[in-house]
């Protein structure tokens, strides 16, 4: 299992590395780091349940927001999103940074979860 953390360490600092010509990069480097430090603490057995619990309300807002937009592309035929790289039209930036909040904030849901349970365990053991 500390491989799969490992994996998701080194694939959510890559997301962050590749925002730098994103639109709006701070945010989303921010978002990814996050994602990246909270498996670094899990590893480290590091009770911080804050930084994955801020993270994950952070995406939760950030699809209420989006929900909308994704269900109109949805209802449009869910054109393709990933014809290139640059968003042509304003649905393909949309529906990406929904998907990014989505799997950020499934992430850190489970990373939120997971030191919880780090937390109980250092308790017990005092």
């Amino acid at each position: 299992m500390k491989i799969v953390h490992i994996l998701i360490i080194a694939l959510f600092a890559l997301f962050a590395i590749v925002q730098w010509n994103d639109p709006d990069p701070l945010g989303w480097i921010l978002l990814y780091l996050t994602v990246a430090i909270s498996a670094g603490l899990h590893l480290a057995k590091i009770c911080f349940p804050v930084l994955p619990a801020a993270g994950a309300m952070i995406c939760l807002f950030g699809l209420l927001f989006l929900i909308p937009d994704f269900f109109g592309w949805i209802g449009e035929g869910m054109p393709s999103i990933t014809g290139s790289m640059k968003a042509e039209s304003p649905h393909i930036e949309l529906v990406r940074e929904f998907l990014g909040f989505l799997i950020a904030g499934i992430a850190l849901a489970g990373y939120f979860a997971a030191s919880v349970k780090i937390c109980n365990c250092i308790q017990e053991e005092n």
